[in-house]
């Protein structure tokens, strides 16, 4: 089965007419892209959107042989104009079944938000899933669930899809996702393929046609990564972005509760607030026992309160304890933590502190700390397959 993506941008387009923000301004050339529509083995026109028998002719394809065109969700603005030729578009009922002639079933799938997700079998077996934008399935589960080898949705806008598919073995290792209905919320190029590669997802140009079940195009999701950056720079948004694709996510807390900090609980508060709902929440900084569990991926925020909490337990702030052990005993609390990152079967992604740049700390127990915490990053850096750097909210890849 093949399937053509005749657009792979939002409903609007990207980018979007009379939109002065930065994205559209540089979504030029290969990052420009028509809304999504998809074109299966030219008879299966799913979704129909402004100037789609020009798209398709651009992409080496005819419409002359569709023999049914489906809408997944609804349009917005004025009526989309039929070509000559092609039937009047339709939507299936949820968890209605189409029988096409060319040998093609089309099962409508039930969303969350208003819209229809298309699953497709073609005559070869293979299994699509097009899901709308802003949709995520709703109701499933393992009994039930079908496996698919290609998955078209929305990545960006609802992360939150492809993690219920993957909970219920949707979509597995070798399943190729493929993010449609792109919008401004992230600027085309680098940084989008960044984004989506964390997820396990990738993007390709308007009229690129896809092999279904063809898996070699499939990224390869890093298992350790080390998000660093200063103060409300935008590292832990960044590094829950990374896993807010996956379920079952266990957020390990390292700051404890502090009963009685108001402040302090508005942060946490604020942290739980915009974590998807599917996570766990753990509060340790005994971090070895579960790098060595299998499990789920872990989120660990953040190392730099781990170091405070050992540095607190080994007597570090004392020049006399310090001297008398508790330098060493740091030492080999990191190791066992290095050793744990480097043996660990789990995905993991680490946050800390980006220090140092310069400024020299007034008191000595602040430059103890301010190096410890450079030779803990640097020491867990070395561990992890990638590396980022957040600043103002931007992530540069140091390693990955």
């Amino acid at each position: 089965m093949e399937v053509t993506l005749l657009g792979t941008g939002a409903p609007a387009g990207l980018p979007r007419p009379d939109c002065p923000c930065a994205v559209c301004a540089t979504a030029l050339g290969p990052g420009a892209r028509a809304a999504t529509a998809v074109l299966v083995d030219g008879t299966l026109l799913l979704d129909l959107t402004p100037g789609v028998a020009f798209a398709a002719a651009r992409a080496g394809h005819s419409l002359a042989g569709v023999r049914q065109v489906l809408l997944s969700h609804p349009h917005d603005g004025p009526a989309v104009e039929v070509p000559a030729g092609l039937p009047q578009p339709g939507r299936v009922p949820d968890g209605r079944e189409l029988a096409l002639l060319t040998g093609h079933r089309v099962r409508a799938v039930a969303m969350d938000a208003g819209g229809t997700g298309y699953a497709v079998t073609g005559p070869d077996g293979q299994r699509l899933l097009y899901l709308p934008p802003g949709g995520a399935p709703a109701g499933l589960d393992e009994a039930t669930a079908e496996s698919y080898h290609l998955v078209l949705a929305d990545v960006v806008g609802r992360p939150d899809a492809l993690a219920r598919l993957r909970a219920v073995g949707s979509a597995g290792p070798t399943t190729d996702v493929v993010a449609v209905h792109l919008d401004h919320d992230v600027p085309p190029g680098a940084e989008l393929r960044r984004r989506l590669a964390a997820a396990g997802a990738r993007a390709v140009p308007d009229g690129t046609t896809l092999a279904v079940g063809a898996y070699e195009d499939v990224p390869d999701v890093p298992r350790r990564t080390l998000v660093l950056g200063g103060a409300r720079s935008g590292k832990s948004v960044e590094a829950e972005r990374r896993l807010e694709s996956f379920p079952d996510v266990l957020y390990v807390a390292t700051g404890g509760t502090r009963g009685g900090d108001c402040e302090w609980a508005q942060r946490v508060a604020a942290h739980r607030e915009r974590r998807p709902g599917s996570w766990r929440t753990t509060e340790t900084t005994d971090l070895v026992p579960l790098l060595e569990e299998d499990g789920p991926p872990l989120l660990i925020d953040c190392l730099s309160l781990w170091l405070t909490d050992v540095m607190d337990v080994v007597g570090a702030w004392d020049d006399a304890e310090w001297a008398g052990g508790g330098e060493k005993s740091l030492r080999e609390r990191v190791r066992e933590l290095t050793s744990a990152v480097r043996r660990t079967r789990r995905t993991v992604v680490a946050v800390s502190n980006e220090v140092g740049s310069g400024i020299v700390p007034a008191t000595a127990s602040g430059r103890r700390y301010r190096d410890e915490l450079g030779r803990l990053n640097a020491a867990f850096a070395a561990e992890c397959e990638q590396v980022l750097l957040v600043v103002a909210g931007q992530a540069s890849v140091l390693r990955g």
